[in-house]
């Protein structure tokens, strides 16, 4: 299960080395529900190979805000403590699935 993170420490520990993905969500958000069995399949998947979090952007705006967040569902893409991609809206498993598979050959 993907680690619920709430401050940037946190996010800065979670993601210091290999591959990252922050989901950043929301409750009342449609395509957020939809995207989250995806994640949770594709953490499955990928267990030690990425790290998966998530953070609530109600309740951590300025964190979301920081990343340049305008609307979510939002992945944001961390490289050995760099954020350095973000990825917004809904996407099917074998897409993201394919997406991972490029990050992880690029490391």
């Amino acid at each position: 299960m993907a680690q619920n993170v709430t401050t940037q420490t946190e996010i800065d520990t979670a993601t210091t080395s290999g591959l990252s993905v922050l989901d950043v969500w929301a409750p009342w958000c449609g395509p957020c529900k939809m995207l989250e069995p995806v994640l949770s399949q594709l953490e499955d998947d990928y267990d030690g190979k990425v790290n998966f979090l998530r953070l609530d952007v109600d309740d951590h705006q300025t964190i979301a805000e920081k990343y340049k967040v305008m609307s979510v569902p939002s992945l944001v893409i961390f490289k050995n403590g760099k954020a350095v991609e973000k990825v917004s809206g809904y996407y099917p498993k074998e897409k993201l699935s394919r997406y991972l598979d490029s990050k992880i050959a690029e490391m």
